[in-house]
């Protein structure tokens, strides 16, 4: 039997067809477009998604035995705004997660409603990205659009939409929107009166394993399908900590993708205390702790690419030597769309900080890798803050791909890495949730223990760790010490 695992990105889809022993048979990946309207807003047409999709689909499976696809799942950006009318018909384009338009409406339900009552009713207090600040952004900039909305999606669901019908969404997506009772798994009633909609505009629940439906005849007709069960999938950060196996009790995964994570699986629920970390449930059926910096291996891409005018990260990090590592004395702040975990502040901004005549481009594309992995230990920190013992991590994403990153991250956070035989992440974990979904296996746990394997780890060096504590510790200086600039340079 294959199973497909669909991966929603924020650049592009990427698909795998996936045989029942785990191993990936094809890889299919369709960009589309994305949207800056305005300086700090993201978004994108749902259509170009499914176009996408079906376009991937076909290609995915051609010249295999189509009968023998049994399942799908997806894994998804997470928070994006999808509005739907009366006739399922995409009412404006998607907000999407890192937009940061709401500074007013986050400031509303922080300051106003307060934090202690969101935390109350959420587990999680109001940032940017989140879908429920985006709603009360439509209802006061576009009364019209908000009053036609019949149906209220994430990205991933509008896909599994269109192959079911089913207007669906799972807990551990739904855990970012700020609607979501994450403790209880139920939607908020105290959130939806905040924001003006009613549980009927919201889609049916469910674990990410259950199957929501089969994909709709005329659509696994297409493609020459059979039945084919689809599951309700999880936003991308669960979906990749399935595909890395990040389940169970005290597990930990870091996504170096577009944006960055670090993803703390456990079987029971809390919340920090100060709300730096979200508190979400897991597509493991169970939850999880999780900081979010918005841009990582996009920070990355935007310097390379926009400014550097090369694609080719590989050669421009070759001039990087080993001896240079733990020594530079050029800093970056990687908050190039704002920022959420820990700092919660839409108005942050990248910034180069201690050039001099004799900076390199070297010495900047090293403070980009090195500033993206501090800002990611910032989370870590707040982990441990909460007496989390954080000994070892997975590794996924794009940015994982490049041996040096990985190298100053170990080092960074003082952690072993370990990088899993697939390292396709969401993809792969929406093609294990579909494994589950259609009784290959009984859980997640059980899933990951037959599928998922380590095939490479990178240790820290005490030395090169001892240095980066040192540079670690001025980089923590720079948010602060900018912080009112940066609010200054918004009001302008």
């Amino acid at each position: 039997m294959y199973d497909i695992g669909v991966d929603l990105g924020t650049s592009a889809v990427k698909l795998l067809l996936v045989d029942g022993d785990g191993k990936i048979i094809n890889s299919v990946s369709k960009e589309y477009p994305l949207y800056f309207p305005h300086p700090g807003w993201s978004e994108q047409n749902p259509e170009d998604w499914w176009n996408a999709v079906r376009e991937g689909l076909a290609e995915l499976t051609e010249g295999v035995d189509k009968s023998l696809i049994a399942g799908l799942g997806c894994g998804g950006q997470m928070h994006g705004l999808v509005a739907l009318d009366e006739n399922d018909n995409v009412i404006r384009p998607a907000i999407l997660w890192n937009d940061g338009r709401t500074e007013k409406q986050v400031d509303y339900l922080n300051n106003v409603i307060g934090k202690e009552k969101l935390s109350a009713y959420t587990a999680n207090i109001a940032f940017a990205g989140f879908t429920a600040p985006k709603l009360l952004w439509m209802k006061e900039n576009e009364p019209e659009n908000f009053a036609r909305i019949a149906r209220i999606m994430l990205p991933k669901d509008y896909i599994v939409y269109k192959l079911t019908g089913v207007h669906s969404c799972d807990y551990s997506d739904a855990s970012g929107m700020l609607l979501l009772d994450v403790q209880h798994k139920r939607w908020s009633r105290e959130m939806l009166d905040i924001c003006g909609v009613t549980e009927a505009q919201l889609p049916t629940l469910f674990e990410s394993y259950d199957v929501v439906g089969e994909m709709l005849p005329e659509i696994a007709g297409q493609f020459g399908f059979g039945p084919v069960k689809v599951v309700a999938g999880a936003g991308d950060n669960a979906a990749a900590a399935i595909g890395t196996g990040t389940v169970g009790e005290g597990r930990c995964n870091i996504s170096l993708g577009t944006s960055g994570t670090v993803f703390i699986s456990s079987k029971r629920f809390g919340v920090d205390g100060n709300n730096a970390l979200h508190s979400f449930a897991h597509a493991d059926g169970h939850y999880h702790l999780m900081g979010c910096m918005l841009s990582a291996a996009s920070c990355n891409k935007w310097f390379c690419e926009e400014i550097l005018g090369s694609g080719d990260y590989a050669a421009l990090q070759k001039e990087i030597t080993p001896a240079k590592l733990g020594h530079n004395r050029v800093f970056f702040l990687p908050y190039l769309m704002g920022e959420r975990s820990p700092i919660n502040d839409v108005n942050a901004r990248g910034a180069f900080i201690g050039l001099s005549m004799d900076t390199t481009r070297a010495d900047m594309v090293q403070a980009v890798l090195e500033g993206v992995a501090f800002a990611l230990r910032d989370s870590v920190e707040k982990a441990r803050e909460l007496g989390i013992a954080v000994n070892a991590s997975n590794i996924c994403g794009g940015g994982a791909k490049s041996p040096l990153w990985k190298t100053i991250l170990a080092n960074v956070l003082g952690l072993r890495l370990d990088t899993v035989k697939t390292e396709e992440g969401p993809g792969y974990g929406g093609a294990i949730l579909a494994m589950i979904g259609r009784g290959q296996y009984q859980t997640a746990e059980e899933a990951c223990a037959a599928l998922v394997s380590v095939t490479d780890s990178v240790t820290p060096d005490p030395a090169l760790t001892a240095l980066y504590e040192k540079q670690y510790q001025r980089f923590r200086r720079l948010y602060p010490a900018l912080k009112d600039t940066f609010a200054a340079i918004k009001e302008d």
